[in-house]
């Protein structure tokens, strides 16, 4: 069982039971607790699962990492789906970008690019086009979130809706087995339903790490979207409603 598989099985026992001690996951991989106990870190922190004194449970369906953990958690991975969804993006563009640590990165991959019109509900993104004298940057109306400076509300939604653009750049905190998209702020998921709604090419970036986190919003289905870009080849599951959606799946 290489680490991959073991990972799968550990959060599959994990989801099963709620709860699953360092000494039962030893006999269910048949691996060192040193080993488990790496794997629990490192799952822990790409937040897949919770570590607890002893083992590990399920993470909070109701609450995000902290933004000032979520930007470090697997940021190697983020660099190169940033740069594989940048390099998607042509020149003279116009295009939505959301709320996200990995979407704030592939802000930083556009500024080579030229002539590009955005609307973003996230302040970081804003800040970080604006230094490009040729970009037009629109930011969206609304309640800042203190947090992470995402926009969000009504106000924002309605903001939103006045657009029609080309490519539609989303991050997402979950993906289940099923293909739902999730997260965890209803007022959030309302902006990024009005994006889907407002883009001829809609692009999730996610890395490995979302597939089947837990999130109590629904934001709606990838089945949605018209490219994946993942550092992985997503979960069986998934993989099949890509085939059966003409998806494309990009491997940054």
């Amino acid at each position: 069982m290489n680490q991959t598989q073991r990972h799968e099985k550990i959060v599959n026992l994990v989801k099963q039971h709620g709860f699953m001690s360092i000494d039962d996951l030893v006999s269910a991989c048949d691996v060192t607790p040193q080993t488990i106990r790496r794997d629990l870190n490192q799952l822990a922190d790409n937040g897949v699962i919770s570590r607890f004194h002893g083992g590990a449970g399920l993470n909070k369906s109701w609450e995000n990492t902290p933004y000032q953990e979520r930007k470090t958690q697997n940021s190697a991975v983020k660099e190169r789906i940033a740069e594989a969804v940048a390099a998607m993006i042509p020149d003279g563009a116009s295009l939505f970008i959301n709320i996200g640590t990995t979407t704030e990165l592939i802000a930083k991959k556009l500024l080579n690019h030229k002539n590009l019109h955005v609307v973003t509900n996230n302040i970081h993104v804003a800040t970080i086009l604006s230094a490009k004298e040729d970009f037009s940057v629109i930011i969206a109306a609304g309640e800042v979130r203190y947090r992470d400076g995402g926009i969000i509300g009504e106000a924002t939604c309605d903001f939103i809706s006045q657009f029609r653009m080309d490519y539609g750049i989303i991050g997402i905190s979950g993906i289940s087995a099923d293909g739902a998209l999730l997260d965890f702020d209803f007022r959030e998921v309302k902006v990024s339903q009005a994006i889907l709604e407002h883009t001829q090419h809609v692009i999730l970036a996610a890395d490995y790490s979302k597939f089947e986190r837990r999130a109590m919003v629904e934001q709606g289905h990838i089945s949605q979207v018209d490219c994946l870009v993942c550092d992985k080849t997503p979960p069986q599951s998934i993989n099949k409603i890509i085939k059966e959606n003409n998806i494309t799946f990009v491997k940054a």
